[in-house]
């Protein structure tokens, strides 16, 4: 059941879960994570960098649109961190969400690119999502982010919404993409995330770098109102570690040999993210008196 992120949350916010948006940059990874959200009767983001967009090339939005109108569940194909250029292509190539990412420009440069945005997709039935503050990054990231974590103002947060007519907003609390160094541990300023929930009670709120954060602090966001968080670091680990362990063996060659162990390593993942967000059997939700 392929929908946009304006719907999808919208539930999510009703309900207090958060919908995982798994970055998938194969189609190994799409069909693990899609048969783990179809078994435990999950919403799923399907979530896909600008890069892994060009290295898949356009005719694998196909086979996710594809998989998307064959499954019971909600799901929404999403464009994470990009700009205008690639977020044209995502729409035109049946992308169902898309974010903006102008966190980095001044405050207004940040309103103005967004509402054109949203102008842009809106009566296409397309949901965005921007960013407001920044982002940590860590070493060897690909996603992009700051050296200084800029804390979302709640304020600037009501303002930013008000003047944009942004679906979905992104805020910082303290996260940074990618895998966190031996002995660096994040803190979430969950006051922080209270504040602009209390200010914005009818706009989803996405968590990004929700790889590796502690899972009382995660599971603590969505009790506050967090209704998205994205997952790309810790499912990639899991496949590709035990990718290089089954590499081991030199006579295994073909596809359907070399991927099911890290299928299943990941997808072990996969559904302890899903639980930690609670969002396991809320498929019960997705009917049409819940959504209008």
């Amino acid at each position: 059941m392929l929908m946009n992120m304006k719907d999808l949350l919208k539930v999510a916010n009703k309900h207090y879960f958060a919908v995982p948006a798994f970055n998938i940059g194969t189609g190994q990874i799409l069909n693990g994570v899609m048969d783990t959200c179809e078994r435990l009767k999950a919403p799923v983001i399907l979530e896909i960098h600008p890069l892994e967009l060009h290295f898949q090339g356009e005719s694998f939005i196909k086979m996710c649109i594809d998989r998307a109108n064959k499954s019971p569940i909600p799901v929404v194909i999403h464009l994470d961190h990009s700009e205008w250029g690639p977020i044209c292509e995502a729409i035109r190539c049946g992308f169902t969400s898309v974010m903006i990412d102008a966190s980095h420009l001044p405050f207004e440069e940040n309103i103005a690119i967004t509402k054109k945005v949203c102008e842009l997709a809106h009566p296409l039935n397309v949901s965005v999502e921007a960013e407001l503050g920044t982002i940590g990054t860590t070493k060897g990231d690909t996603e992009g982010g700051s050296d200084t974590i800029l804390y979302t103002n709640p304020d600037d947060a009501v303002r930013f919404v008000e003047a944009t007519g942004v679906d979905t907003l992104a805020i910082a609390i303290g996260t940074s993409h990618g895998l966190y160094p031996k002995g660096m541990q994040p803190e979430l300023k969950q006051d922080l995330l209270s504040e602009i929930k209390a200010k914005l009670p009818d706009t989803p709120l996405v968590l990004h770098g929700g790889s590796g954060n502690k899972d009382e602090e995660i599971a603590e966001a969505v009790r506050r109102g967090v209704n998205k968080i994205n997952i790309s670091s810790d499912i990639k680990d899991a496949f590709y570690q035990q990718l290089r362990i089954t590499l081991q063996d030199p006579k295994i060659r073909e596809p359907f040999e070399l991927y099911p162990d890290s299928v299943k390593a990941m997808n072990e993942v996969v559904e302890h993210k899903i639980r930690l967000f609670n969002d396991d059997d809320k498929l019960q939700y997705y009917v049409l008196n819940e959504m209008l």
